[in-house]
């Protein structure tokens, strides 16, 4: 072979190589693993001050449940007279009836006129009539604790010692009583008849409320 021949063979042979290696590759011509994919991840939106706001949770927000109701008595007050106010003449009506002739002495009673129960608190306030000055107290009251518990339809009961007719005194047929509310409650007295009552200012007195007409005159 001349060198002519060979020259030419080897610059054609250079110029397929130089072909093949500009050319595209089969994953190229095929898009292949070559050629950048367009990537279909999502960005936040930039917010108007430019940084990108957070992107929202799928998870939805849990609504705040309300408190559950107390059980039925959980939070009751243990003290059943809680709410039991102490008794004025408004929830009661009075009478009064000769217990001892001698001493001219009464027996004091009071009933619950209403539809719920009230405290009978202390000693009757008691004044005779058109006489100043009021009965003094005789014995020791029960504490509010410990104080009557007046239902609907139910009585208590107090004395009211009277005196003799010595000439010391004088002579009522009327008394007027009010309750110890251990406030300043204006009430309205409860009048009696007490014919023959002889009033002395050293001796005539009044017990406590009592639940029975027994205690009352006894004490």
């Amino acid at each position: 072979m001349s060198t002519v021949s060979r020259t030419a063979l080897a610059l054609a042979a250079l110029s397929a190589l130089a072909l093949t290696a500009c050319g595209p590759t089969g994953d190229d011509a095929a898009g292949g693993t070559g050629t950048p994919s367009a990537t279909a991840t999502a960005t936040a939106a930039p917010s108007p001050s430019g940084s990108a706001s957070p992107a929202k949770s799928a998870t939805p927000t849990a609504k705040p449940t309300k408190p559950g109701k107390p059980a039925p008595g959980a939070s009751a007050p243990t003290d059943p007279d809680f709410d039991v106010f102490p008794c004025s003449t408004f929830d009661v009506t009075f009478t009064a009836s000769l217990a001892e002739p001698t001493t001219s002495s009464y027996l004091l009673k009071i009933t619950n006129k209403g539809t719920k129960a009230c405290r009978v608190l202390g000693h009757p306030v008691v004044t005779f009539g058109a006489l100043d000055g009021q009965a003094t107290e005789r014995g020791t009251a029960p504490g509010i604790e410990d104080a009557i518990r007046l239902e609907p339809g139910k009585s208590a009961y107090a004395g009211l010692m009277g005196g003799a007719a010595d000439g010391t005194g004088k002579t009522v047929d009327s008394i007027a009583m009010t309750m110890n509310t251990e406030s300043d409650l204006a009430q309205t007295p409860l009048k009696a008849s007490t014919p023959g009552l002889h009033v002395s200012s050293t001796k005539n007195s009044v017990t406590p409320w009592m639940d029975n007409a027994e205690d009352a005159l006894s004490l």
